[in-house]
């Protein structure tokens, strides 16, 4: 790739969160460019929108992104089983693979908070939805104070959880526990989610209750969580506090603790995904926000060189 030239990408999957970043990437024109879109139903709608869209497209999967040479980073949005084994194909072909699945494969990243540690890695995680919904917050509460315990309670409409979802479920509360604490800072996460089929279908809604290890200055507290909440919205208009954070001195498992809660919604871009799915668009604006820091990582490395 010439210095100064777009990075040329790919998408795996060509399902509802392909299709979501396809959209994204075609809105905004930045450091890359969308070279293919690859799934494994030659008659999916997904492939149809691409084609529609003037994109190339394959239904031979991850053998049709192995052979697009002039492609260097790739979006991996099938499943965790799928991506374990896309992965070593990918590094072996030198290509860097961003997943959306919670294989937990690479690196765990949450773009405000540790992607730039990682851009030299071949291939990094972004956890789960709950994950990059609530993990900024937690750190950002444990970057003032430490924490021994955070839980966060995602519930999403389940018109928004398509089989990918349900499927993950399991990698779901155990990936999102570990990123509360790789990531966020709790010495003790836990992760819960619901699927509520209420009609009309509702926002994406997360608690989230944190547990000081110590006393804590609640002015430092909230300025940190605010400063954070403006570092994802950068990405995710829709993200948004519900009120202000609140304390409250109660028992818990650890004796009388001062206890944060925070009631988060997130709403969707309305891309392609309706706006109540902000469970699932906010999954592609971290990975559309991600791939943007590795072009240009990878675009000033090759201009380095040049």
């Amino acid at each position: 790739m010439k210095a100064g030239t777009a990075v040329k990408v790919a998408i795996l999957g060509s399902g509802n969160i392909g299709s979501d970043l396809m959209y994204k990437l075609l809105k905004h024109k930045g450091r890359m460019q969308l070279a293919l879109l690859a799934g494994i139903d030659a008659g999916s709608e997904g492939l149809a929108r691409a084609r529609s869209e003037g994109i190339p497209t394959s239904h031979d999967g991850i053998e049709a992104i192995l052979e697009a040479r002039d492609v260097e980073l790739v979006f991996d949005a099938t499943s965790a089983r799928a991506h374990t084994l896309h992965a070593p194909k990918l590094r072996a072909a030198g290509k860097i693979a961003i997943d959306l699945t919670p294989a937990a494969v690479g690196p765990a990243v949450v773009p405000p908070v540790n992607l730039g540690a990682h851009l030299e890695e071949a291939n990094v995680n972004l956890i789960t939805c709950g994950g990059q919904a609530t993990i900024p917050l937690v750190y950002a509460i444990s970057r003032v104070v430490p924490v021994m315990y955070a839980e966060m309670v995602s519930t999403i409409a389940s018109g928004s959880a398509g089989p990918g979802t349900r499927q993950n479920i399991d990698e779901f509360t155990f990936t999102t526990s570990r990123g509360l604490e790789a990531i966020g800072g709790a010495q003790k996460g836990k992760a819960i989610i619901i699927l509520n089929p209420a009609s009309p279908p509702i926002l994406m809604r997360n608690t989230i209750y944190v547990v000081p290890d110590k006393e804590l200055d609640e002015k430092a507290v909230f300025d940190s969580v605010a400063r954070m909440v403006a570092e994802v919205q950068a990405y995710v208009p829709g993200y948004r506090l519900k009120s202000p954070p609140v304390t409250d001195k109660r028992q818990t498992p650890w004796g009388m603790k001062t206890v944060i809660v925070i009631l988060l919604e997130v709403e969707g871009a309305g891309d392609y995904l309706p706006p109540f799915a902000g469970n699932l668009d906010i999954m592609t604006a971290a990975a559309y926000r991600t791939g943007e820091l590795f072009a240009r990582h990878v675009r000033e490395r090759t201009g380095a060189r040049a």
